[in-house]
């Protein structure tokens, strides 16, 4: 067997004798194969199966992806494969089929960790089946037909979770974590300030280098390598963010280019997410914070597009590096009740 544009080939050589078996392969890689009497004269290509189309889209696609989403694609792929077996045929997928790997995901009956889980982890799971799916319908072979003639899935529900836990951190515990962050680490500080004044992803935060910080201009670019959304923007910085910046740039560990967050052992590359998650754990425990499920460093950035609900939603995207507007109304902003109360108050005061 062989691969041709990303196809799997097979021919049959009538034989069981290994070393012939090599000569002739060997040949065949050269050029120089000679039919036998009784072989095939033309290879024909290997109906498609799921094992095929997830090991074609795994050479070709996914290592163009980061390392976090390639992970994902790998770990997903076994779990398919494990569940709908390798040589089932695509198009051979059903609403059945979809129903069942739903109900066995959440039950943890299937999946890398043999563990429930929400609705959320089972969504991401089967949008990359679709993402796989949706690109062989657009992927042609070697005599240009589409590797799958359509989605046999298209137009199915996603499994949605009806009440998200989406915590928004308060001012108060805010104001907490902030007093302990230097007995913590002087990075967590500095992360810390930044995640509150920035709004953005901690991922991001963590891969800022000096190159970019411009502090004679006040800005931050962040790079779309370096953020979860591939947005490439700059954005001005508040006079706290900028002040911890001067801070973290006074000390002996600053290179021209290098990690505003130097790892402890190699200050040439940025520290880590597990560290920047035991930080997180620390203050809470350090500040006396009673323990909440879901508050950790995505609840500043939450907590970002709440304190600047009264901002153009136009500027609120572009300070905190959203591409659309509906995924800040849908997931990030909260109104509280005193930020109610002040527009019923707003509404009684226009109506005289």
């Amino acid at each position: 067997e062989w691969r041709e544009n990303g196809r799997r080939l097979t021919r049959s050589l009538k034989h069981r004798d290994w070393i012939r078996a090599k000569r002739q392969a060997d040949e065949a890689a050269a050029g120089l194969a000679v039919h036998e009497p009784g072989g095939n004269a033309e290879a024909e290509p290997e109906p498609l199966t799921l094992g095929m189309l997830f090991d074609i889209y795994g050479e070709e696609v996914t290592p163009t992806k980061r390392p976090r989403t390639q992970h994902h694609d790998r770990a997903a792929t076994r779990t398919f494969l494990k569940f709908f077996g390798s040589d089932r045929k695509p198009e051979t997928l059903s609403q059945r089929d979809w129903d069942r790997f739903i109900r066995a995901r959440r039950a943890g009956r299937v999946g890398p960790s043999g563990k429930p889980v929400s609705n959320r982890m089972v969504e991401c799971d089967l949008r990359f089946l679709m993402t796989v799916l949706n690109w062989a319908v657009r992927s042609r072979d070697e005599l240009g037909h589409p590797l799958l003639g359509s989605n046999p899935l298209k137009g199915l529900r996603m499994p949605m979770s009806k009440n998200p836990t989406r915590v928004v951190l308060e001012e108060e515990e805010y104001q907490a974590m902030l007093r302990v962050s230097r007995q913590v680490d002087w990075r967590f500080h500095i992360a810390l300030v930044l995640a509150h004044e920035t709004g953005h992803r901690i991922g991001a935060i963590r891969k800022l280098t000096w190159a970019d910080i411009d502090l004679e201009r006040g800005v931050v670019r962040w790079r779309a390598e370096n953020d979860k959304s591939g947005y490439d923007h700059t954005t001005p910085v508040t006079p706290e963010a900028t002040e911890v910046l001067e801070e973290a740039r006074s000390g002996d560990h600053v290179t021209a280019k290098g990690p505003v967050f130097p790892a402890p052992r190699n200050p040439s590359i940025c520290a880590g997410s597990v560290l920047a998650h035991q930080w997180w754990k620390r203050a809470e425990r350090l500040a006396g914070l009673e323990p909440k499920g879901r508050r950790g460093w995505h609840s500043l950035r939450r907590k970002f597009a709440s304190d600047l609900m009264d901002q153009p939603l136009k500027v609120l995207c572009e300070l905190g590096g959203w591409k659309t507007a509906k995924t800040v109304l849908q997931c990030y902003q909260h109104a509280d009740e005193g930020q109610l109360r002040k527009a019923l108050e707003a509404r009684r005061r226009f109506r005289g």
